[in-house]
């Protein structure tokens, strides 16, 4: 199950979200997660008791209740309602602290935070950054780059060419992301995030050129930090043999599944005379095309029907 401390949550959002230290700094590794088959989103919320946040967010509504509750107006003891399991307590608003919420977090050893910020806003940041997070990862072997604003993740065998292909394509004003080892992160139901990790960010290692900074070589633009994965071009060996079995006219999408989201797949065979890039970029359009409801090999086998259709009602009409 993926999860963070709390402590890292604060360091990452310290800043951003203006938390400060309330009480409860013992718990300051307590772990946040999520399970596979619960959303990220559940995991903050405003003060419920009844199915308890891991994160507890208080807001205006909130502390004027437990202000009612500290002052026997409702009925319940603060300890025997408040006994629910979390991870984290946020007072937002800019609110004081109530003494009673104070003493319980700091007895069970739960961080509780303040921030002068308004609670809607605060748990919109805290969700997006665990659903980033927290989220499923994988790491797949190849290069990730930014071609005409789409996430093309270039794979196959090594020694086919993948990273001189890479080159190519920056020096045609196209953007890298990550070489070699591609983190792939699930950041939603049918979304994956690729990025590059610390280490290797900025650099490609090209075979007879050793490691590139291809930010110093190419300037700021040529590189990017993270970019959706939209389409994967598989690289394969080819020979003249395997050429002529192409099914030419084939308009079977393929797809690719990882971290069981299907990303769309295209061949490509790598053979003595091809224009690597030229095709990358044209395989590119070609799915772009797609998206919008264009298809090529489609609308040449239908106006190759219609043709036929014409020449058989041709060869009808024409007396004997």
């Amino acid at each position: 199950m993926p999860s963070i401390s709390v402590r890292r949550l604060f360091d990452d959002n310290q800043y951003k979200l203006q938390l400060a230290w309330a009480a409860g700094n013992s718990g300051a590794d307590n772990r946040i997660g999520v399970e596979a088959d619960k959303p990220v989103l559940a995991l903050v919320g405003h003060l419920n008791f009844i199915h308890p946040n891991q994160i507890q967010v208080v807001g205006l509504a909130e502390s004027e209740y437990l202000n009612r509750l500290e002052s026997g107006e409702t009925g319940y003891q603060f300890g025997d309602l408040f006994d629910i399991s979390m991870s984290l307590v946020i007072v937002a608003n800019g609110l004081p602290v109530s003494p009673g919420l104070r003493d319980y977090c700091h007895k069970n050893d739960i961080p509780l935070l303040t921030s002068k910020l308004e609670s809607p806003y605060l748990m919109d940041v805290l969700r997006i950054y665990l659903q980033r997070t927290l989220a499923a990862s994988s790491v797949k072997h190849g290069v990730f780059l930014d071609v005409f604003e789409i996430g093309v993740l270039i794979t196959g065998h090594s020694g086919l060419g993948k990273s001189e292909l890479a080159l190519e394509l920056i020096s045609r004003g196209h953007s890298l992301i990550a070489d070699d080892a591609v983190e792939l992160f699930r950041i939603g139901p049918e979304t994956l995030e690729g990025r590059c990790s610390p280490m290797l960010r900025d650099f490609l290692e090209v075979r007879g050129l050793g490691i590139l900074n291809i930010r110093h070589i190419f300037g700021e633009t040529s590189i990017r930090p993270k970019k959706i994965l939209q389409l994967i071009i598989n690289l394969v060996e080819a020979d003249d043999e395997y050429m002529k079995q192409l099914d030419r006219l084939s308009i079977r999408t393929e797809t690719e599944s990882i971290l069981n989201v299907n990303v769309r797949s295209v061949t490509l065979p790598v053979a003595v005379g091809r224009n690597l890039a030229v095709l990358v970029e044209a395989a590119v359009r070609n799915y772009i095309l797609q998206l919008r409801g264009k298809d090529s090999t489609r609308e040449f086998l239908e106006r190759h029907q219609t043709q036929l259709k014409e020449n058989e009602q041709h060869n009808e009409d024409r007396p004997d």
